[in-house]
């Protein structure tokens, strides 16, 4: 069921009693802002969005680094050499 952000306002317990059976949508002039949920479907989302992240490639990077950092490991450099820039036609 959907309900005003007033009507929300003005019969809460309602509202509350009726998200233990299905979630609840509140809506601010026509425009969905909010879901009311049973305790136990939220639970079960989230154990779901914990089980289904991915990390980001900085998180990755972040781990690679700790785990250098840790084994002592540095990653050595090739030494810079000039080379020839095609867009000027001199070499750099």
């Amino acid at each position: 069921m959907a309900w005003s952000v007033a009507e929300a306002k003005q019969r809460l317990s309602e509202v509350l009693r009726n998200a233990a059976k299905e979630p609840q949508m509140i809506e601010n002039r026509s425009r969905p802002v909010a879901v009311v949920v049973a305790v136990d479907a939220f639970e079960e989302f989230e154990a779901w969005r914990v089980q289904h992240k991915t990390r980001s490639v900085g998180e990755a990077f972040a781990e690679l680094r700790s785990l250098a950092a840790g084994s002592g490991y540095r990653l050595e450099l090739p030494r810079r050499r000039n080379r020839r820039n095609q867009f000027s036609g001199v070499s750099r």
